[in-house]
């Protein structure tokens, strides 16, 4: 038995942070798996319960040294999202005060640094420094010493450990100038002291972690807005009058009065009026959606020029807008496969070039020009400060937030890193047809058949769930068929029905059904290559093992199929339709939107084995379908695909999910998929490039051509603009 938990994980900074929490959590007792995401800040954690509890957990991850608590019970996903704004916001805040107080003692410490200019004794001048330094290293700066001293218990080390290291041992070496000067000054030396790269270094870190902060939070802007979208408060009819009531007492039943241009406050069903509905906050959709009695509407949503009454169907977190949150939050705190990399570099990262800074000062002090001491501790402190791993630990996770929370307003769910990568693989795409590029919502053209045989043919068909079922009983009621019910009903999928209705036996299905179970199609197949040349669907109806019709049933084409098809084709995408239905009537289809390779009379199981072929072949795979009769080669295939409107089932099914009903959200969300993966490699790139040039300039590769030595306080402006420039690059993905 295993149960799973998130856990709320502060203080990490860095991926070497991120990295240290998670092996010590998959190496405690019962702990299945864990992963940790540094832009989340979180930890999701499979757990067995019999041994460890979520409390357990918790103080796991607080002996490492970071922060940890469980989010509440029975909190939503909004008020999670604004509770994480809250700690954001207190977060900038206390940066922004730290970040000020060393600002402003790094702009005095300059001062006093040059004692020439301010006529200021160098002996009280290193007096001065030293107590406007303390301040910045015991408070604003207090942290990185704290958490790197918890790292070294834990036998670890992390980007507070190259920073407490490179600082502590400029500002340790500075006091002793400072306090025994004499005997500095006894033995022939000059008493240099580095208060101010102490503090500048400190306040260029807290700099870059401040934009780091501001930039995180607008990584999850799409989702904000989508909560924003809320109405505060709802009009509710009680006791036969309105009354204006928070939207957290609305109760499942509560009739609403929603008056035009108002926002729809929860999801329900229209009881009464007509209007037209902007759902595009949900599917991205711009046009808006007619609705009427027994229409479905959704929170959130915009009522654009009709009143309605609506009884709530669900409130709360049930909504279907806080399952986009909750799926689209979960998604942000998974990692990408490609993510394991930069981990795997990050937890050998910091070990490594603590050893090239000892190595440094080694050689510094063996062979560098005099004084040989100061050269080689400002060096070895460059190399401690530049080698930050921050800018490695946010190249992929900021890119997975944005591009998350921009295919949420695009419409696209994707379930997290891992589909994102996988997605952004993909160079085929197999479509479903039915529902997917059609309409999934077929009527009857033409019934040959006597009204004996559409009454059988039509009254089995209630059983049947399939949309060709549903535009056969329509056509029933409509001639004002009294149906009965069937005594026995039995589906086989991709190609029909059979069951008993009175006395008589009925078959309802395609060509090969019928050859199956012996009613002979041959009298019929002129018609049935008729309605197929035409696009529409031919429904052979047996009764008592004997042939006694056809139906021609037609699905219009979506209208945004053809389109959405030419974009797939345009991206250089294999695009291939997989469809039960008749041969004919598929080609016909697949003419009209431009598919040339099309394979028809497949059922669910070969669906799914076609789809393994091409995976044999060596292709990712797409399947897009509507979610439910596809559901095998939806999961089979790399990327599962579905077509949803906005349902639980359709959020909760595939890889991706498509809000709206058509498919201009599949080139949508594989052309975010793509981005997303260039964007990824991009940041990783600049980060191992920015390491494996900046460190050997650090070191003084330059001083041995001829060119200046790097700074500790210009290495630590390199490292914050590195980390903001990921942070930055991830964040075009918005547009």
């Amino acid at each position: 038995m295993s149960d799973s938990c998130s856990i709320t994980v502060s203080g990490m900074t860095c991926a070497a942070c991120s990295s240290r929490v998670q092996r010590t959590l998959q190496l405690t007792p019962g702990v299945r798996d864990a992963s940790v995401n540094l832009m989340t800040g979180t930890a999701t954690v499979a757990f067995d319960p019999a041994t460890i509890t979520p409390g357990s957990l918790v103080d796991v991850i607080r002996d490492t040294g970071y922060g940890a608590e469980l989010p509440p019970s029975n909190v939503s996903a909004g008020e999670l999202f604004a509770a994480q704004d809250a700690e954001r916001a207190a977060e900038v805040a206390e940066l922004g005060r730290k970040f000020g107080v060393s600002l402003g003692a790094g702009i005095a410490a300059m001062a006093l640094s040059m004692p020439t200019m301010v006529g200021v004794e160098p002996a009280r001048a290193r007096g001065v420094l030293l107590v406007i330094t303390l301040p910045v290293v015991l408070w604003a700066g207090r942290h990185f010493y704290t958490r790197a001293w918890a790292a070294f218990r834990h036998h670890s080390a992390d980007m507070n450990t190259l920073i407490a290291l490179g600082t502590g041992a400029a500002f340790v070496f500075s006091v002793f100038m400072t306090v025994a000067a004499w005997w500095v000054v006894e033995r022939g030396l000059e008493p240099h002291v580095y208060y101010e790269a102490v503090v500048w270094i400190i306040a260029l870190v807290l700099l870059g972690n401040l934009l780091e902060a501001r930039a995180k939070g607008r990584t999850s802007e799409a989702v904000r807005r989508l909560i924003g979208l809320r109405p505060a408060t709802a009009r509710v009819e009680r006791n036969g009058a309105e009354t204006e009531v928070p939207l957290e007492q609305v109760c499942v039943g509560d009739v609403l009065i929603v008056r035009p241009g108002e926002r729809i406050p929860t999801d329900g069903d229209v009881i009464e009026g007509r209007s037209f509905v902007d759902e595009s906050m949900l599917t991205g959709e711009p046009e808006p959606v007619a609705k009427g009695p027994e229409s479905a509407v959704v929170g959130a949503t915009l009522n654009r020029n009709g009143a309605l009454r609506v009884r709530a169907t669900r409130v709360g977190g049930d909504t279907v807008l806080a399952h986009i949150v909750g799926l689209v939050r979960s998604a942000q705190g998974s990692k990408a496969p490609i993510q394991r990399l930069a981990d795997r570099v990050s937890a050998i990262f910091v070990p490594v070039v603590i050893s090239i800074a000892i190595a440094t000062f080694v050689l510094w002090y063996d062979f560098g020009p005099e004084p040989a001491y100061l050269h080689a501790l400002v060096s070895a402190v460059t190399v401690l400060i530049i080698a930050c791993p921050c800018a490695m630990g946010l190249a992929v996770p900021t890119a997975v937030m944005v591009a998350t929370g921009r295919g949420a307003e695009l419409g696209v769910l994707i379930r997290g890193g891992e589909a994102l990568q996988r997605a952004g693989s993909v160079d085929t795409v197999v479509l479903d047809k039915t529902g997917t590029i059609t309409e999934g919502m077929p009527s009857v053209l033409h019934a040959e058949l006597d009204d004996e045989a559409f009454r059988l043919a039509a009254s089995l068909e209630r059983f049947s769930e399939h949309p060709l079922a549903a535009a056969l009983v329509k056509a029933a009621l409509a001639r004002g068929v009294v149906l009965e019910e069937p005594q026995a009903f039995e589906a086989f999928p991709g190609k029909g029905v059979a069951g008993t209705v009175g006395v008589r036996a009925v078959l309802v299905g395609n060509r090969v059904f019928m050859a199956e179970r012996g009613a002979d199609p041959a009298a019929l197949e002129e018609r049935a290559a008729a309605f197929a040349a035409e696009g529409a669907t031919p429904v052979f109806v047996a009764v008592d093992g004997r042939l006694a019709g056809i139906v021609s049933v037609a699905d219009p084409v979506k209208p945004t199929s053809a389109a959405a098809i030419r974009r797939l084709a345009q991206m250089r995408l294999d695009v291939l339709m997989l469809t039960g239905d008749d041969a004919r009537t598929a080609q016909a289809v697949g003419r009209r939107v431009g598919i040339e390779r099309v394979l028809a009379e497949v059922p669910p199981d070969r669906k799914l084995n076609e789809v393994k072929r091409l995976q044999l072949e060596g292709r990712v795979v797409a399947m897009v379908g509507d979610g439910l009769n596809d559901a095998p080669a939806l999961a089979q295939a790399d990327v599962g695909i579905a077509i949803g409107t906005g349902t639980d089932v359709a959020i909760e099914t595939g890889s991706i999910t498509l809000m709206r009903g058509d498919l201009m959200g599949v080139p949508d969300g594989l052309a975010l998929a793509r981005r997303t993966m260039r964007v990824i490699r991009q940041n990783l790139f600049w980060a191992f490039v920015y390491n494996v040039i900046g460190i050997p300039i650090a070191a003084g590769a330059l001083y041995l051509v001829g060119g200046p030595l790097l700074t500790p306080a210009l290495a630590a402006a390199a490292m914050a603009v590195s980390s903001v420039s990921v942070v930055s690059n991830s964040l075009r993905l918005r547009s």
